[in-house]
């Protein structure tokens, strides 16, 4: 009854705008990692059925345990670190060494100490790396005029129209508007979408320490780092606190279940996350998870569909995608920015994590949200200490 009574279209849409971007934005780097391995076609349609099914089971099971938009994604840095670091390791090796990966994902939710420590995180520096790593999301939305000025600018008067006059339709609009242009405009491609169910391919996993040492290790890794911690920030700075022991562990858990079907690593997201969390989700911060099960179900939905789904997306223009993101991201910006600069002993150390990771500096094949943290979390050590 209550899933009923919190139901909406805005926490659909907020879904479908979620899998929109997280799908368009990174696909092609996870089809390149397992063509690094020697996937052929029907492999690859396993890996997408694989994490389609990891992601969307786990958001969907965790939103709905906790009451808080939960959103969970493959990781991306770790499919980019794959396209470069699985040359002489087998498809078997690989497969092992993902199970490893998740084995560690779980032990650190397991073992609580990956909440002890996002515990001593500061909600102004979390803030603020949300704030940092959004920006350029917001800018892609006005730099898209560049090249789509009639569709964005429909696309921005609805939004604007809309927050006026309907705030919680003011997305769902957004999007209707700039399909009806593309599709005028003869830019949505939906001839070459050619629906076919996947078939998941199992892969018998081996190990050796080759994989271990150059894919397991600096997989968990990059994705704690990069993927997991951003991703708490997003929830603190969202004033959500679903218990983080199981829900990492969940997500290693699931990452070892399906990594024989090419799910390499599972984990909480961060951007495609803050879209589940804002006020164009639902006006009451309360009924928000439920955009994240609509998310989980159309993340399921591609998995079923596997490698196919990537037709459909690949079918709307990336100035469509790049508005509907930022503009869906504009409340969340401007909360956590608000959030950063609030408390006047914390906001140099804020906005020096803000910068640092506004600038996208990459150090070690780990992104700019881990080393804004770092930076931000000296500062405030700097200028804090013992006051």
């Amino acid at each position: 009854m209550r899933l009923i009574e919190d139901f909406s279209l805005s926490a659909v849409v907020a879904g479908f705008v979620t899998v929109l971007v997280g799908f368009t934005s990174s696909a092609v780097i996870v089809f390149q990692a397992a063509q690094a391995l020697g996937a052929g076609p029907a492999e690859i349609a396993s890996w997408m059925w694989a994490l389609g099914l990891a992601m969307g089971l786990t958001s969907i099971v965790l939103s709905l345990r906790y009451r808080v938009p939960v959103v969970t994604a493959w990781s991306t840095p770790g499919a980019a670190l794959l396209v470069t670091s699985v040359a002489g390791i087998s498809m078997p090796e690989a497969i092992g060494a993902f199970i490893v990966c998740g084995v560690l994902i779980t032990i650190a939710g397991a073992t609580g100490w990956f909440e002890r420590a996002m515990a001593r995180v500061p909600v102004a520096i979390a803030s603020a790396m949300l704030a940092g790593v959004l920006l350029r999301f917001g800018m892609a939305a006005f730099t898209s005029l560049q090249s789509q000025f009639v569709l964005v600018l429909a696309m921005l008067g609805t939004y604007l129209a809309m927050r006026r006059l309907k705030p919680r339709y003011a997305i769902p609009l957004v999007l209707l508007v700039g399909t009806v242009i593309a599709a005028l405009q003869g830019q949505l491609h939906l001839g070459e979408v050619h629906w076919q169910l996947a078939s998941p391919v199992f892969t018998m996993p081996t190990l050796s320490w080759q994989a271990l040492l150059s894919v397991a290790l600096p997989l968990f890794l990059v994705t704690m780092a990069s993927q997991n911690i951003p991703g708490v920030a997003v929830l603190k700075a969202s004033d959500y606190h679903p218990p983080l022991s199981p829900v990492i562990a969940s997500t290693g858990l699931t990452t070892v279940l399906l990594a024989p079907f090419g799910a390499f690593a599972i984990n909480l997201a961060a951007i495609t996350a803050a879209i589940c969390m804002g006020r164009e989700a639902h006006e009451d911060k309360d009924k928000r998870y439920m955009a994240a099960v609509a998310a989980g179900v159309f993340y399921v939905i591609v998995g079923l569909f596997g490698a196919t789904v990537a037709a459909l997306f690949a079918a709307f223009p990336k100035e469509l995608v790049l508005a509907l993101a930022g503009l869906a991201l504009i409340n969340t910006i401007g909360n956590g920015l608000l959030a950063a600069v609030k408390d006047e002993a914390q906001r140099e150390p804020a906005l020096i994590t803000f910068l640092v990771t506004a600038s996208g500096l990459t150090l070690s094949g780990i992104g700019s949200a881990f080393w804004g943290l770092v930076a931000g979390g000296l500062a405030y050590v700097a200028l804090n200490w013992r006051r």
